[in-house]
């Protein structure tokens, strides 16, 4: 196998800094390693708030964690895979401790050091050929913000060759996260109404999955009338928006006799979570998918919870097997009920910052830059 290689990615040298699109180059990979030639990768909001330090990242680094493309080469270990592949990238996980063995590989015991900690396992990194540093990479087991990437070879899921990698390279992270949240852990029942807060492409995909198992009412509630109305067109029933009506109050008076039987939160933000646990009924169930600064609280009325008997939980991945989920999704897509293309615009790579500006902006959902 080739020892080094060079390839082009997308380098942030200092947090909250820039991103340049310049030469890196990358090591050998290891025995379980694949190294992937990137056709497509979503941005994920994990990766503007590593970028700007509202998460926990290292600099400088190569980001990226929904990427989609064709294996190169695969490591000795590494079975299942061969060269030629069409594959899309996840999240990273040990394979051996007992959350990774009971079917919930998204609460791996090394789920944050590796899908965060930005080093492969000795702590060798690639390097960038304008200043000779040494880059973090390995995020989420891909840092797919590169033309070639050295993945984990437990990241990565094969597809059939007819998979468009531009379409489905975002279900690696932010729709399989809102999708598994409601099959998974909220387990969504036909008939029953559901509450998404937050309706970017994780709460989108929240209100996709929800309209597949059958629930009803559907609400969206968001500050953005765009964001609601796409909502409303992809399977939500109603819509809120909260900066013109008590979203609670609404909620109540939609969901009889006091309150959603399922809620999702995709913002992160405390305030809307507080929201959320308050628009539940009797025996209600709320899952928080986005993720605030580590250390921010929200708060609950403990009463109101005890005699309503409420419950929330936290939701990382939506709890979704990557192997399974992936394909399931595709597979809900194909027969017209999943239509996640409603969401996506392409970038070409050399766009990359109108595609980062644009996100962050609100005027695209889901961004997907084309690397090839």
């Amino acid at each position: 196998m080739t020892t080094t290689r060079t390839t082009e990615a997308l380098v942030q040298h200092e947090i909250n800094g820039p991103l340049v699109l310049e030469s890196v180059q990358l090591d050998a990979i290891r025995s379980d390693e694949v190294l992937v030639e990137i056709h497509a990768t979503g941005i994920c909001h994990t990766d503007i708030s590593c970028m700007d330090g509202t998460l926990p990242a290292a600099a400088p680094n190569v980001l990226g964690h929904e990427g989609g493309g064709i294996v190169k080469e695969v490591g000795e270990n590494v079975q299942g895979l061969a060269a030629g592949d069409k594959v899309l990238l996840s999240y990273n996980t040990c394979g051996k401790c007992v959350e990774c063995n009971s079917g919930h590989p998204a609460y791996c015991h090394l789920m944050v050091p590796l899908n965060f900690g930005g080093k492969r396992l000795d702590n060798s990194t690639p390097v960038s050929l304008k200043t000779g540093e040494h880059v973090h990479s390995n995020f989420f087991g891909q840092s797919s913000f590169a033309r070639q990437a050295v993945v984990s070879s437990r990241s990565v899921v094969k597809v059939p060759q007819s998979t468009p990698l531009e379409l489905f390279a975002p279900l690696g992270c932010g729709l399989q996260t809102g999708a598994g949240a409601v099959f998974n852990s909220l387990d969504v029942t036909s008939g029953s109404s559901l509450v998404v807060f937050g309706v970017g492409a994780v709460g989108l995909s929240g209100i996709m999955a929800g309209k597949i198992r059958g629930a009803n009412p559907i609400i969206a509630v968001d500050v953005q009338d765009t964001h609601l109305h796409l909502a409303l067109k992809l399977g939500a029933t109603h819509a809120i928006n909260s900066t013109k009506e008590n979203a609670v109050e609404k909620i109540r008076e939609l969901c009889p006799p006091n309150g959603a039987k399922f809620a999702l939160d995709a913002s992160g933000v405390p305030k809307v979570i507080e929201s959320m646990i308050d628009s539940l009924g009797t025996r209600g169930k709320a899952a928080t998918v986005g993720a605030p600064t580590p250390g921010r609280r929200a708060g609950v009325d403990v009463f109101q919870h005890l005699i309503m008997g409420r419950a929330y939980v936290g939701s990382c991945e939506g709890d979704s097997v990557a192997k399974e989920m992936l394909p399931y999704l595709i597979e809900q897509h194909d027969q017209g009920r999943f239509p996640l293309e409603e969401m996506i615009t392409t970038y070409d790579i050399k766009d990359y910052e109108k595609a980062f500006e644009d996100v962050k902006a609100g005027k695209t959902i889901k961004a997907v830059l084309k690397w090839v």
